[in-house]
């Protein structure tokens, strides 16, 4: 009859390379989780700011183009 587990030694190891493992996977998470919400706080920032934008340019210029004669050229 044999034992259960021929290798106690070598079960402990595998188990203790998986537990590492386990421990980087939940460490590489939480970092992956708090870039995602950076980048959406970020995309919520420029979003706001294009809809401002958007607002003080006015419904006029979002229908018409604007007429480059109307502008003073940069040296004014």
């Amino acid at each position: 009859m044999t034992p259960l587990d021929p290798h106690p030694a070598a079960t402990e190891h595998r188990l203790t390379e998986l537990e590492i493992k386990a421990s980087y996977a939940d460490d590489l998470l939480d970092t992956l989780n708090a870039q995602v919400a950076r980048q959406q706080e970020q995309i919520d920032l420029l979003l706001r700011e294009v809809s401002r934008l958007r607002q003080q340019g006015g419904d006029s210029g979002a229908s018409a183009p604007r007429n480059p004669l109307d502008e003073l050229p940069p040296h004014y």
